[in-house]
């Protein structure tokens, strides 16, 4: 079960593992435009940079279970580096054991050792599972904003 399950920073071995997670939390989320070469270069290309965000997985039993990715900003307004949670998903077996709470603890603790100020997610209006997630670990709503966003 996931109490066993070992959290650790994604390597570019872990890639060929990640991409059916990625597919997974894409059909969950309804996500069109899976590709699974491109997420793969994508995944790469994070890795290679780790100025632009983090990768964080559980293995169990030699095998990934769950995936955390954020990406890194910096903020003026905030007063230094923040980070999103881009994507965040733990396999259906493994759900409801505790390892989302101890793959999003590691990453804060990490995200914090680095100076990280703040971190922030975005997330589906329907999904209230994910959302008493969140704010049982202390997220909450920013009062007086929305996410705005436009394709370039």
């Amino acid at each position: 079960m996931s109490t066993s399950s070992r959290i650790r920073h994604a390597q570019v071995d872990d890639i060929a593992e990640i991409v059916p997670l990625v597919r997974q939390y894409w059909e969950f989320e309804h996500i069109d435009g899976f590709d699974p070469t491109r997420i793969a270069s994508l995944l790469a290309g994070l890795l290679a940079q780790p100025s632009q965000g983090r990768i964080w997985v559980a293995e169990n039993d030699s095998q990934l279970s769950a995936y955390l990715l954020v990406t890194l900003t910096f903020s003026l307004e905030h007063g230094g580096v923040m980070a999103e949670i881009d994507e965040f998903f733990v396999s259906p077996t493994q759900r409801s054991a505790g390892l989302g709470a101890r793959l999003l603890q590691q990453a804060e603790t990490e995200l914090a050792a680095m100076s990280v100020v703040r971190l922030q997610l975005q997330l589906g209006r329907e999904n209230a599972k994910a959302r008493a997630f969140y704010h049982r670990h202390g997220f909450s709503e920013r009062e007086g904003y929305e996410l705005l966003d436009k394709p370039l």
